[in-house]
């Protein structure tokens, strides 16, 4: 059985519908999904670069790299492991926060006004 068994049909104007689509084709998203992102007060941020994802598993590669050295430096204590650690915590959280800046669907924020405000 379907998880998601509940059709709902709305209308919208041509100029709507057009900007809807739009929105959807820079996500990258289903129109779908995009909307569920919405409903739950995330709005999806554009599609990334065709590079960030090979950027991205480099970045990854590094850290495993990175990981497996610091490991062998535990093993036989001949670098700065505390130092060494830190870097690499660093990188991990670098990491995560180009993933949050690019990729992540972004929070609705209440302004001022009351209403909700999204961008970046």
């Amino acid at each position: 059985m379907r998880k998601r068994n509940k059709a709902i049909l709305f209308r919208l104007t041509e100029d709507e519908a057009q900007e809807l689509d739009r929105r959807v084709r820079r996500s990258g998203l289903t129109r779908e999904a995009y909307l569920r992102h919405l409903i739950r007060d995330r709005v999806p941020r554009e599609s990334p670069p065709p590079d960030y994802y090979a950027m991205m598993r480099e970045l990854h590669a590094i850290g495993v790299n990175l990981n497996q050295i610091a490991r062998k430096a535990h093993t036989l204590q001949v670098i700065d492991t505390s130092r060494y650690d830190e870097a690499v915590r660093l990188f991990a959280h670098t990491v995560e926060k180009i993933t949050k800046a690019v990729v992540q669907p972004m929070e609705w924020k209440e302004g001022k006004t009351g209403k909700a405000q999204g961008g970046r």
